[in-house]
């Protein structure tokens, strides 16, 4: 009886060592693939500014390391090239104007490019005035001159507005300028307006001097342009073959949107510390315009972070239409993909 109890002993002893060995095996196969991260080249249309704050703090905060992610920033000329980016594969993902998106895809072998996050939710298309020049509304622009630099993507949607709220084009000249001069050329008065983005040209003026109470900013999306904002896009293959990867990107940039929205005040200085020259306190200001303008807007508390409402892109769609020929117009289904995002209770901002 000792006997076999001794034999029971080393057999269990026996098979206890091989299971802890079994376990260790795999407990150190798992560690590499629990330790790797996805590196992730991201490209943003244009040069930093405190609109990208999200991203920055995503970065900073862990966000992106805590998906196991690598995510490295660089800047592109324009949505054009940043598009080329993402279609040859030299960035994964990028942020782009979404109707500029939607244009690219419109091209003949066009790469199917998705946007897979909304960031702003409203365009930041604005024609910004003089007031002592006579412009108070959008209809007083009838015989003024607006300046117009190369490559505005916010003329692309001009014919839409005009229609809408009766404006004759040719009633409206148009100056081609260089974006370098648009709020000089204003400031020193030799034309009535000039059109860009409100963030960037309306708090660049109002820094040269030019006195708040004197400038007016006419927001495309308060004179009914459906137009989307910037947004995420993906490249396809590496959208198929990381989905887990553009959904832990996404997770980490509502969470950098949300520590945007709670501490401005350090967003913009992260944002300022990227820039060449960085003015802390201008970055704040145009911070806030973007966050109060383009991103926390009554759809967005409504329905969450970084979606869109397919009707609203469909229409939006046909805005472009009036002034650029489709091929074939895509669909809603074509531009955005929301398989990435999370339940909606995941992206509500307070």
């Amino acid at each position: 009886m000792s006997d076999f109890k001794t034999i029971a002993l080393r057999c269990l002893l026996a098979l206890s060592l091989s299971l802890a060995t079994l376990i260790a095996r795999d407990v150190r196969a798992a560690e590499p693939a629990a330790s790797s991260s996805v590196a992730i080249h991201f490209t943003f249309d244009r040069p930093f500014d405190a609109s990208m704050a999200p991203f920055f703090l995503a970065a900073k905060d862990g966000g992106f390391s805590t998906e196991r992610l690598n995510v490295t920033f660089s800047s592109a000329a324009g949505s054009p090239e940043a598009l080329a980016r993402v279609a040859k594969g030299d960035s994964e993902l990028a942020l782009v104007d979404i109707n500029e998106l939607i244009r690219f895809r419109d091209k003949e072998d066009a790469s199917p490019i998705k946007a897979v996050f909304v960031l702003f939710n409203r365009a930041p298309y604005a024609i910004v005035a003089r007031k002592s020049r006579g412009i108070n509304v959008l209809p007083d622009l009838d015989g003024k001159t607006v300046g117009v630099a190369d490559g505005d993507l916010s003329m692309r949607l001009w014919p839409a507005l005009a229609q809408q709220n009766g404006i004759k084009t040719s009633h409206v000249k148009f100056h081609k300028i260089s974006a370098a001069v648009r709020e000089p050329i204003l400031s020193a008065g030799q034309v009535d307006a000039v059109a860009g983005f409100s963030y960037l040209s309306a708090v660049n003026l109002r820094d040269r001097g030019v006195p708040g109470a004197d400038l007016v900013v006419l927001r495309y999306a308060d004179y009914g342009c459906e137009a989307y904002g910037f947004a995420v896009v993906a490249n396809a293959a590496f959208a198929a073959a990381k989905p887990d990867a553009v959904k832990g990107f996404v997770r980490a940039l509502i969470g950098g949107v949300a520590a945007t929205v709670k501490e401005p005040a350090r967003a913009a200085d992260e944002a300022a510390s990227r820039i060449d020259g960085g003015d802390r306190d201008l970055e704040l200001e145009r911070l806030r315009a973007v966050l109060a303008d383009n991103v926390l807007t009554d759809e967005v508390k409504r329905n969450g972070l970084g979606g869109i409402e397919p009707l609203r892109l469909e229409r939006s769609i046909d805005q472009i239409a009036q002034d650029f020929k489709f091929r074939k117009r895509p669909a809603a289904s074509d531009i955005f993909d929301d398989r990435f995002l999370p339940p909606v209770a995941g992206r509500l901002v307070n």
